[in-house]
């Protein structure tokens, strides 16, 4: 069924709008052993590497189990950058400080990428004194070699919200993520130990299930206002495991995809399509890790389920980098499945990008990955989807658009806009060039220059090719949000 699909796609080539993101990841242990410089010089080449495959957002994993990689008044340094939990960096480095300023000058979102249920890991042996669960043992519970914090406890989830709040109120992170982590995956034997506090305080619902869907239900509605509450124009995105329910199971009367794997709604009980139904979520980036053809959870299958399934809220696809260039295209046996996978996800209406899983593996080029990023699907600059939900009202255009001759090199100058609220002040501005007799179209990539890094409500200036004559500029505002003003133009 899957290959037959494939024979249809037609992909949109090159849209001025696309989520190009990567995950940098802790707990692969890339940091360990390594000095503080070090892992900044690691980190500074990913992001080179990253911005020149056109990645335009970065996920950045800053709480693996209850620690932290940033400075937390709450949690403990995590020993997944220092080796020993509670050890601060040896220099006073903040990684997501450190993270937040690098992305910004490559003109990338930084999203603040948390864990909110696990509290200890299997590799972690020892846990720091002011751990929570060393200080609060009766707030987690034990499933295998994992510590869980219970999601049945209302003081969990405020703990979690104080994290997040921490963390916005101190940092100028575009976003919180949370990834696929929540009652934890299912493991053969093992029940997770929470009918007590079912039993004592089950809120009217008659099964357990029903009410651990509840709990995190709950969270993820107490997550969504707090970030809207504290930094209104920050993104909360989730990034769920790649099936929500399989069609062929037959239970609960749901939705469902036609798939036989692991199930979001059933077994890790998070009801990905209501936290998009009630708006709880500002997108949604399904793992969908497996290549077409795949029997149990084919990649075709589950990117048109989740375009169905949306809801109006921004879709990005989980690439899984590895496997897909593992993969062979069933097309096309000499190559593998990136760019099947890439012109699927671009066939569909309502996916606005992807994230790749993990950012070192582009960085890497592995397989040649970032190459045919570079030179086909990233080609061109891509603006940020809108969220519309969040804030719809573009900049004014920028002031006083010149031309400045320096030391014999021509540079376009321009001053910012007039803004009176913070979510109307200019953020980056796009800068578009057009040859004589050229029609004047901004919908087009292929015309865009640069898109400038970050600086809030600041002018701009680019260096441009002196020898254009008779060629017009036209730069245009965006805000956080991305939403674009109208154009200035000029001739040379």
């Amino acid at each position: 069924m899957a290959f037959a699909l494939t024979l249809n796609v037609v992909a949109q080539q090159s849209p001025k709008r696309e989520f190009r993101g990567a995950w940098i990841q802790c707990v692969n242990g890339q940091y360990l052993g390594k000095s503080m410089e070090q892992i900044r010089k690691m980190l500074s080449s990913q992001l080179d590497q990253l911005e020149m495959a056109g990645i335009n957002a970065i996920f950045f994993q800053v709480r693996a189990e209850g620690d932290a990689l940033y400075k937390s008044s709450l949690e403990p340094w995590s020993r997944y950058l220092t080796g020993v939990q509670g050890k601060a960096p040896s220099d006073g480095w903040d990684p997501l400080e450190w993270m937040v300023d690098e992305c910004h000058q490559r003109g990338m979102e930084c999203h603040a990428w948390i864990n909110p249920y696990r509290a200890k890991t299997k590799g972690t042996i020892t846990l720091d004194k002011e751990h929570a669960a060393v200080e609060h043992p009766e707030r987690v519970f034990e499933y295998g070699d994992l510590l869980i914090f219970n999601p049945a406890l209302e003081r969990n989830r405020m703990y979690t919200c104080m994290v997040v709040e921490d963390i916005l109120r101190n940092y100028d992170v575009d976003g919180i993520h949370i990834d696929d982590y929540f009652y934890p995956y299912p493991s053969d034997g093992l029940e997770i130990p929470d009918e007590a506090y079912f039993r004592s305080n089950h809120r009217g619902f008659r099964n357990i299930e029903d009410w651990r869907r509840d709990n995190v239900n709950l969270l993820i509605q107490n997550l969504h206002d707090i970030i809207h509450e504290v930094k209104p124009l920050a993104k909360f995105g989730v990034s769920p495991f790649g099936i929500y329910h399989n069609s062929e199971t037959g239970k609960n009367n749901r939705i469902g995809s036609a798939t036989s794997g692991l199930q979001n709604y059933d077994q890790l009980y998070a009801d990905i399509l209501l936290w998009q139904d009630k708006g709880w979520v500002d997108y949604v980036v399904p793992q969908i890790y497996w290549n077409v053809g795949n029997t149990a959870a084919d990649y075709q299958v589950l990117c048109n389920w989740w375009n169905d399934y949306c809801n109006n809220r921004p879709l990005f696809i989980g690439q899984d980098v590895d496997r897909t260039i593992a993969g062979v295209d069933p097309n096309d046996s000499t190559r593998n499945q990136q760019h099947l996978k890439l012109d699927i996800q671009r066939s569909l209406q309502n996916v606005q990008g992807s994230c790749m899983w993990y950012a070192a593996a582009v960085a890497n080029d592995n397989g040649g990955y970032r190459t045919v990023l570079e030179q086909e699907y990233h080609k061109y600059p891509a603006l940020q989807p809108l969220m519309r939900f969040i804030d719809d009202k573009a900049p004014k255009k920028p002031r006083r658009l010149r031309f400045m001759i320096r030391e014999a090199r021509v540079f376009l100058v321009w001053d910012a806009p007039k803004a009176k609220k913070t979510e109307d002040m200019a953020c980056q501005y796009v800068i578009y060039c057009f040859a004589p007799k050229q029609k004047i179209d901004l919908s087009n990539p292929e015309n865009i220059v640069k898109i400038t890094p970050r600086e809030m409500n600041v002018g701009g200036s680019i260096e441009i090719d002196g020898n254009r004559f008779g060629y017009t500029y036209v730069v245009t505002a965006l805000d956080r949000l991305g939403n674009e003003s109208k154009g200035v133009k000029i001739k040379l």
